[in-house]
């Protein structure tokens, strides 16, 4: 018979029967990491390319996108429980889309943004003025998706939105900008608008406004000018209704497809604060839910830009809303349902320069979605076919100059409507930098 070796003589202790415990739990831990591991690397994908490395770094990202996804649903939970209470409180309100853990930002906090531009255009006085044509400089910004259209024709239509709007910016001495980047990945949608327009400010300080507008408005007043000195006193103009948004709390109050906001520190606080309701996921889902319950008439999807504004004007108004201008007097945003079947009437019985109903200054093509194969809220074809005659409408005020004009509103051919002269000077007011007013069609 064999005599016990030590190590079987310490293990028979209680103590060695403490270790030989733990050293089995070890084990099992271990075991039970390596089967964690492999089960992660069939669900999520890791081991696709086959060293320990990446696959370490593919399960460390998927840990902390659980983790971000968790720490959205917290705060978004609070919000909802916390909302009923801070309605209409301008103190709460502020307070509800603050994140602890990870905070939604646009870029550093800047706090002195009109000092510095102010110092930037006292060194550049000569490149930096923003009125050099005695008028406040503008940027005009629009922009499209980085990839093709899903429907062919959208791209069509996308050229010929650039082609309006190039032609409005170069008849006014409007400056022109068209993005096709997502500069944030977390912002896409309807909310892609705010880091560029932050990014714009900071990169051009000597533009005083930034004009955004949808690539699906086009402006069917060429002649209008925009009354900027009427906007003195305000750093944010766009459509809508003072008793909609305040008393009526619609979410269709105002709209942001077409919308003026001045170069300044007001502005970048107020993009601050607009928008956390942004990222994509959790946060604008929850926060679609939150909009619909506080806002009338909004169904029930994910957070859009325009609902989160009339959101923060109505639950912040004394900070945010002596400032904003809730503009009506003409078109900033003109429904297309309501005017391409007033074209006709609107030639014969006016002329471009008005602005409003006798001659809308903007037709926004809201709800038709040219981009995508099914179109949006109105048959695609519908659509189509009333851009066309918007897109003409707007395109006989350019080719009148040249002696031209669409055939009919809608066709692509034109017909000529001036005979060439020996003396084209003489023409008065016939000039592509300016336009006449139109002559009355039969």
């Amino acid at each position: 018979m064999k005599t016990p070796s030590i190590i079987q003589r310490s293990l028979a202790t209680p103590k060695g029967r403490r270790l030989r415990r733990t050293i089995n739990n070890i084990k099992i831990t271990v075991l039970c990491g390596l089967m964690t591991i492999l089960v992660l690397r069939g669900t999520i994908g890791a081991g696709q390319f086959g060293t320990p490395a990446q696959d370490f770094e593919e399960i460390r990202a998927h840990i902390r996108f659980a983790t971000r996804e968790y720490h959205a649903a917290r705060v978004l939970s609070q919000i909802s429980e916390d909302d009923d209470s801070s309605w209409g409180n301008a103190e709460g309100a502020g307070e509800v889309w603050s994140d602890p853990e990870k905070p939604y930002s646009l870029g550093p906090k800047i706090s002195d943004w009109d000092s510095q531009r102010e110092q930037w255009l006292s060194e550049n006085a000569r490149a930096g003025d923003p009125k050099s044509s005695g008028k406040p400089r503008m940027l005009l910004v629009t922009g499209s998706q980085p990839s093709s259209c899903e429907n062919p024709e959208g791209d069509h239509f996308l050229l010929k939105s650039i082609k309006n709007k190039l032609d409005y910016a170069r008849l006014h001495n409007i400056e022109i900008f068209y993005n096709m980047a997502h500069l944030d990945q977390e912002m896409a949608g309807f909310w892609a608008k705010l880091p560029l327009l932050r990014k714009l400010m900071l990169t051009n300080p000597e533009v005083e406004w930034i004009w955004w507008m949808d690539s699906d408005a086009l402006f069917t007043d060429m002649s209008f000018e925009v009354p900027l000195e009427k906007y003195e006193n305000f750093n944010l103009v766009m459509y809508g209704f003072d008793h909609k948004v305040y008393q009526q709390k619609l979410w269709t109050g105002l709209n942001t497809g077409s919308f003026f906001i001045r170069n300044c520190q007001w502005s970048m606080d107020l993009l601050d604060a607009w928008a956390p309701m942004g990222p994509k996921g959790v946060v604008r889902n929850k926060a679609g839910e939150l909009l619909s319950k506080s806002l009338t008439g909004r169904s029930n999807f994910e957070a859009d830009d325009q609902s989160a504004l009339v959101y923060l004007l109505i639950t912040r108004r004394e900070e945010w809303a002596p400032k904003v201008l809730l503009e009506n007097s003409y078109y900033l945003h003109g429904y297309w349902v309501d005017l391409v079947g007033k074209y006709e009437e609107n030639m014969a019985k006016n002329h471009p320069g008005y602005g409003d109903d006798r001659w809308p200054f903007i037709t926004h093509f809201v709800g038709c979605k040219p981009c995508l194969k099914n179109g949006g809220d109105y048959p695609v074809d519908t659509c189509f076919k009333q851009m066309d005659r918007a897109f003409t409408f707007a395109d006989n005020q350019i080719l009148d100059v040249l002696g031209f004009r669409h055939r009919k509103l809608g066709s692509p051919r034109v017909v000529r409507v001036r005979e060439d002269t020996s003396h084209p000077l003489r023409l008065q007011g016939k000039s592509l930098d300016r336009l006449p007013v139109l002559e009355q069609v039969i």
